[in-house]
């Protein structure tokens, strides 16, 4: 089964079984895709192991004491992957990506309070080699968070 870039049509439909409901079982995607459960098993297990999919619970960070969230937009002098690096490394970023225009990396992040933000800001990333600025766009409200946009 081919990775990365060209799945097969029966690989993407299994990735869109499980976007719909990741709790499916592989009896069920089977029959959906028409497949046995093993051959659904090992398709599954072939995806994760090369990065194509997670499969993971995603949870309300408020509901979980988690009461901050924001976008931490960040302007870096020389090599951006080596403070991404550093980025990856720090347990509240959840989200990472360089970018081209007026950030060179955005990091979503969540902290139990502001001065938990605060605090990761001040000491975490703002102190890191190379980091020029940050400016920090705090979460009001999440109004969408969508993970079934399907396959290509």
């Amino acid at each position: 089964m081919p990775v990365r870039g060209s799945l097969d049509d029966t690989s993407k439909r299994i990735i869109e079984q499980l976007q719909a409901n990741g709790r499916r079982s592989y009896a069920e995607i089977g029959k959906a895709v028409g497949l046995s459960e093993a051959a659904v098993r090992q398709r599954v297990q072939r995806l994760t192991e090369s990065s194509v999919m997670q499969v993971v619970a995603v949870t309300d960070p408020l509901q979980l004491g988690f009461h901050r969230q924001a976008m931490v937009g960040i302007r870096v002098s020389g090599d951006v992957r080596t403070v991404a690096t550093e980025l990856e490394r720090i347990e509240a970023v959840d989200y990472l990506v360089l970018t081209a225009g007026s950030f060179d990396i955005l990091a979503e992040v969540v902290c139990a309070s502001d001065a938990d933000l605060l605090e990761l800001l001040n000491t975490r990333i703002r102190t890191l080699p190379g980091v020029l600025s940050s400016e920090t766009f705090v979460y009001l409200e999440l109004r969408k968070q969508s993970y079934d946009w399907g396959t290509a």
